[in-house]
């Protein structure tokens, strides 16, 4: 089967083709934190800062999505297979219906006084990264854009 791209057009005209983003300040709670308090308040940050970003009255999307989450931190840093399953489940119902729609995960993290390259930084990381705080950048895009 073979795909390909008729114009740039044909990239960007599509409404329903997702591309959103947000960032939350803090660590990242782990699935398997044993205080399941801390993790339900870690998750309810995600959401509510995700409200804030996601247009109004959008309902979520039933595409499939790519998800890409870094960490920006300080000092310690989390495994970065155990911070997902969280922000998944806080964007359940909100960015999307169902987590079986995320097809694609990119997890990372990068510590902030350290030197490293980011490329076409957004207006989201780049206030991050002006707070001086730990924060953690979620992008949700359609998986069908490669």
């Amino acid at each position: 089967m073979k795909y390909f791209v008729k114009s740039l057009q044909d990239l960007t005209c599509k409404s329903n083709m997702i591309r959103f983003e947000f960032t939350v300040e803090g660590t990242p709670i782990s699935q398997q934190a044993k205080k399941r308090r801390v993790l339900n308040q870690w998750k309810a940050q995600v959401r509510n800062t995700a409200r804030k970003y996601w247009p109004h009255k959008q309902p979520p999307t039933r595409d499939q999505i790519r998800m890409t989450l870094t960490y920006f931190y300080k000092y310690e840093a989390l495994d970065v297979d155990n911070m997902i399953k969280p922000i998944q489940d806080a964007l359940i119902g909100l960015v999307y219906n169902d987590d079986k729609q995320i097809t694609d995960v990119y997890s990372r993290k990068r510590k902030l006084n350290t030197s490293f390259r980011l490329l076409n930084v957004s207006p989201a990381i780049a206030r991050g990264l002006a707070s001086g705080r730990e924060f953690l950048h979620v992008l949700i895009e359609d998986a069908r854009m490669v």
